[in-house]
């Protein structure tokens, strides 16, 4: 090893040790910051694997604990929790492992919880206008049409009372 490729391992853990004292990555999202840095391919690549070899990169975990975290606290669907797996460069196997976990229960309990929040904001409109409104908003935070139906109806029928304009 050459004292300028113990250099770039050094500047290359370091990258990587910051970006993890934030958060937990996956190994896609800390190569790709390291290639910002100019790290070369095969000295990030060592550290990824390095790294991966001791745990403090792991793929599955970081995908369990941010469909966890998406789910309950970030009120997202499955779809949205599947396409941020992607872009976060996790393996479709491992995402697809990670959202079955995902209990429907928990699912529609937080598109509840996002449509009854909702829903005290719309009581102005029209009743079909704010079941579009709302559709329109679970359906943008991932939640399956099944979901999204079940949550509207819930939310809207009888406990929100809407204006209908003609008083």
């Amino acid at each position: 090893m050459t004292s300028e490729q113990g250099d770039q391992l050094e500047v290359a853990r370091k990258i990587a040790l910051d970006l993890l004292a934030v958060r937990q990555r996956s190994a896609h999202e800390l190569g790709a910051a390291m290639a910002r840095r100019n790290v070369p391919d095969d000295v990030a690549g060592e550290i990824i694997a390095r790294f991966t070899g001791v745990g403090l990169v792991d793929d599955e975990a970081f995908a369990a604990a941010l469909t966890s975290t998406r789910s309950t606290v970030g009120q997202r669907g499955r779809h949205r929790i599947r396409a941020e797996l992607q872009a976060k460069g996790i393996d479709r196997e491992v995402a697809e492992s990670a959202l079955a976990d995902l209990d429907p229960d928990d699912e529609l309990e937080a598109a509840l919880a996002l449509a009854r929040r909702r829903a005290r904001s719309m009581t102005s409109l029209e009743p079909h206008v704010a079941r579009r409104r709302l559709a329109g908003v679970l359906a943008r935070r991932g939640f399956p049409s099944s979901v999204v139906s079940a949550a509207v109806s819930e939310a809207l029928g009888g406990s929100v009372e809407f204006s209908t304009g003609q008083e």
